[in-house]
């Protein structure tokens, strides 16, 4: 599983929702190249259906490779050029968000983490699970706790949780042995303006063709 986070930084309500229409664009680029994309942690934005951020595992088959070939064509800065649909007659046109690649850190060990199994929720229809299969971890030592439902099977949630947890509890300690980590925190404030990796147009979110 390859972990990519998409982050409106510390940027308005049209950058949240501008990580929503790039949410959507990388699901359906997904679907074409074959990776499945599933929403492990997300962060709502001020209005509603945007994202302020959210982390995404995606998965594709022979080790991986087409998934992580498909984070790296949206990692860097994202540009949305649209007028306002919050603020009408606003003069600013260009919004920022950033893309960017973490490798996951070796999970915890079960002994210090609490499990409680539980039923899925949110949308989902008929893909969201009905067993008890979504999974509750809490560290023991902190209380610092995570919630995954994403994989199909218990097992699979619990091993995944371990590595999210895992991963809080590196930032938390302001730890810096997992470079990568580190940098996913600091995307949160540091995306650069100006020198877009990919340019988005209309409120369609339509790519703009490169000259």
């Amino acid at each position: 599983m390859i972990l990519f986070q998409l982050t409106a930084n510390t940027g308005p309500a049209e950058c949240c929702l501008a990580v929503r229409h790039a949410l959507n664009a990388l699901v359906k680029e997904g679907s074409k190249s074959g990776v499945k994309i599933e929403v492990l942690e997300q962060q709502d934005g001020p209005a509603q259906d945007t994202y302020s951020s959210i982390l995404l595992g995606l998965v594709s088959r022979e080790d991986n490779v087409a998934a992580r070939e498909l984070a790296e064509r949206w990692s860097g800065t994202l540009q949305w050029i649209c007028d306002s649909p919050y603020r009408p007659g606003h003069k600013r046109k260009n919004w920022f968000i950033g893309g960017a690649i973490h490798d996951p850190p070796e999970p915890l060990p079960d002994s210090a983490i609490r499990y409680e199994a539980m039923h899925a929720s949110g949308p989902g229809g008929q893909h969201v699970n009905k067993t008890a299969s979504a999974v509750r971890a809490t560290h023991i030592a902190t209380g610092l706790s995570v919630r995954v439902q994403s994989q199909r099977s218990q097992l699979a949630n619990r091993q995944l949780a371990a590595r999210l947890l895992a991963g809080k509890l590196e930032a938390l300690a302001g730890s810096h042995a997992d470079e990568a980590r580190a940098q996913r925190r600091l995307q949160h404030t540091q995306t650069e303006r100006g020198n877009a990796r990919r340019t988005f147009v209309g409120k369609s979110f339509i790519e703009a063709q490169r000259t």
